[in-house]
């Protein structure tokens, strides 16, 4: 028997309520807007809130492309791919700048964004202060406050642990001068794109049932002492092996044989878009370098 879907899977209200919470979102930077997260045919975790977004915005004539930690064929994101693909027939794509809604798990694209597109990101925890206090009734009055002491004790603890901060991912960022915000498990190395982001930037929780947004040109600074300021990965005289990239996030690589290290680009959209650019003003052949 033939199911049949209405368009993005979800009925017309269900997709009105949730833009009107990411209108909210857009209207107040930063801050977390509840709204009802639906029952999805894929399981809380794995990328629900960001579904839940990309369904309820996209149109007939969007392109989609869907990133996890950078790859677009992981099983997650050729998951997510497939159920909107079967549920909108819209296109589908690889290329950063071909695509009008970029949903992604853990990365921002290395390719600059445009005021054209808009910027899904998959959260699994939204609250930047859920660390150092597990009510969520408090943490509410903290926002309202604009009490984020305790988001500055943790990163102060990790230095006097550490010599230094040790976010690795998710380091807690400030909105336009008033919410602390957790940007998603997106690397260090990827918060400076965040401040003043010509795209429009969604983060959608399913599990938690929070939606907040970076609205374009809104300035974002990472949380950091003026003795300890913040840094990001370093991968000074490193470049990719496949396309030579450098100054991209990268992925240490272990051969197993030599345990010799090797780096790889995280994106791969970007690594293949640079490696046939590459192949053609050499006029090589892109399979030998692979």
């Amino acid at each position: 028997m033939k199911i049949s879907y209405n368009f993005a899977f979800f009925d017309e209200g269900s997709k009105r309520e949730i833009r009107r919470a990411a209108l909210k979102a857009v209207a107040i930077p930063g801050y977390q807007v509840p709204f009802a997260s639906r029952e999805m045919p894929i399981a809380r975790g794995w990328g629900t809130g960001g579904l839940q977004l990309t369904l309820s915005l996209i149109g007939k004539d969007d392109v989609i492309k869907v990133i996890d930690q950078g790859s677009d064929e992981s099983v997650n994101a050729v998951n997510i791919k497939k159920l909107i693909k079967k549920t909108t027939g819209v296109e589908q794509t690889e290329k950063t700048s071909k695509a009008s809604i970029i949903q992604s798990r853990h990365r921002i694209p290395e390719v600059p964004l445009n005021e054209e597109q808009i910027l899904v990101l998959q959260v699994p925890i939204p609250e930047p202060l859920r660390l150092v206090e597990p009510s969520e009734y408090k943490t509410k009055r903290l926002h309202a406050e604009n009490d984020y002491s305790g988001a500055w004790l943790m990163l102060f603890e990790q230095i006097m642990k550490y010599g230094s901060m040790s976010t690795g991912a998710d380091h807690p960022v400030l909105v336009y001068g008033r919410y602390v915000m957790a940007p998603s498990p997106i690397p260090r190395f990827d918060n400076p794109k965040l401040t003043c982001s010509k795209a429009l930037i969604l983060l959608g929780a399913g599990r938690e049932k929070k939606i907040y947004a970076v609205p374009p040109y809104t300035e974002v600074v990472s949380l950091a002492f003026d003795d300890y300021p913040f840094r990001v990965e370093s991968f000074e005289n490193k470049k990719c092996r496949i396309c030579g990239a450098t100054e991209v996030f990268m992925d240490e690589i272990i051969d197993e044989k030599t345990g010799m290290a090797s780096y790889q680009c995280n994106d791969t959209s970007y690594c293949l878009k640079k490696l046939n650019n590459s192949a053609d003003n050499q006029g090589g052949d892109i399979s030998e370098r692979i």
